[in-house]
């Protein structure tokens, strides 16, 4: 069964505690945790104090996605015991392998997003080393964006790797994500889908996540 990510950052932000338990106790799987540094991405979110400001909550795990430079140095900061993936960008690494193996090295699992132009590829040579693959499907920076078509050929490409090849890393989607495609991209592979205004911009949180796990 695919598991769902709702995306803080389309919370409401003066609840983001009691929407984030909201949406854990309705079914949510994990709670994506977008950072912005206004540098990779032409956007500003929020830090690691924010979101260790959830850990007094009785939450779902975090899934943290960090949309910043030099990753290497701020890695560790969003290390807790509720913190199950760290992502970073291929295209924000110069050495995207020690990065994974710092991510790593915290006893954390370790993902890649690939940006919507950025080809599987590239990551060629680190596949065996991930626990999770995020693909965009939008251009990452912004909430609200529309779903890039693309992205459903890259999770029917990742989904045909990982079986040729045994391997065990985890497919994730992130941006434009909703009722409309979801189950669309569960059956081209996809483990774990990202909502952010298809979740937190439903006038009923829980009924929105509870018919989301219905189609996964």
């Amino acid at each position: 069964m695919a598991k769902l990510s709702p995306s803080l950052l389309a919370a409401d932000f003066s609840k983001l505690g009691d929407q984030a338990v909201k949406a854990s106790k309705a079914g949510a799987d994990y709670l994506h945790i977008d950072v912005m540094d206004g540098h990779f991405v032409p956007n500003i979110s929020y830090g690691a104090s924010v979101m260790k400001s959830l850990d007094k909550y009785d939450t779902a795990p975090y899934d943290v996605h960090l949309m910043i430079e030099d990753v290497d140095r701020y890695a560790g900061d969003f290390v807790t015991d509720k913190t199950e993936y760290i992502t970073i960008h291929q295209e924000a690494c110069t050495h995207l392998h020690r990065s994974i193996q710092h991510i790593h090295s915290f006893g954390i699992k370790a993902g890649v997003a690939l940006n919507p132009a950025t080809s599987i590829i590239t990551l060629e040579n680190v596949l065996e080393d991930l626990d999770l693959i995020l693909v965009m499907s939008v251009n990452p920076g912004f909430g609200g964006q529309k779903f890039i078509p693309i992205a459903l050929d890259k999770v029917e490409e990742l989904a045909s790797i990982r079986s040729e090849y045994n391997l065990k890393f985890n497919i994730e989607v992130d941006g434009g994500v909703d009722l409309t495609n979801a189950k669309d991209l569960v059956d081209a592979g996809c483990d774990i889908l990202v909502a952010g205004s298809a979740v937190f911009g439903a006038e009923d949180i829980r009924k929105r996540i509870k018919d989301f796990k219905k189609l996964l």
